[in-house]
């Protein structure tokens, strides 16, 4: 199991409204749902990939 780092994460009330309904309708967490996208980026960007963490995550 991998060791998640928590930190804070300051918003846009705005944003955070589409955030959680965009996770809500892909059933998850708003918290998965944020990580779900970062890594995608990070995986589109050439930053994530082979021999590096690249799980997938629901």
């Amino acid at each position: 199991m991998t060791k998640k780092k928590p930190f804070p994460l300051r918003i846009d009330h705005e944003l955070y409204a589409v955030l959680e309904q965009w996770a809500q309708e892909e059933f998850r967490s708003v918290n998965s749902h944020i990580e779900y996208l970062l890594r995608e980026a990070a995986k589109r960007a050439g930053r994530l990939g082979k021999g590096k963490t690249d799980q997938k995550r629901s």
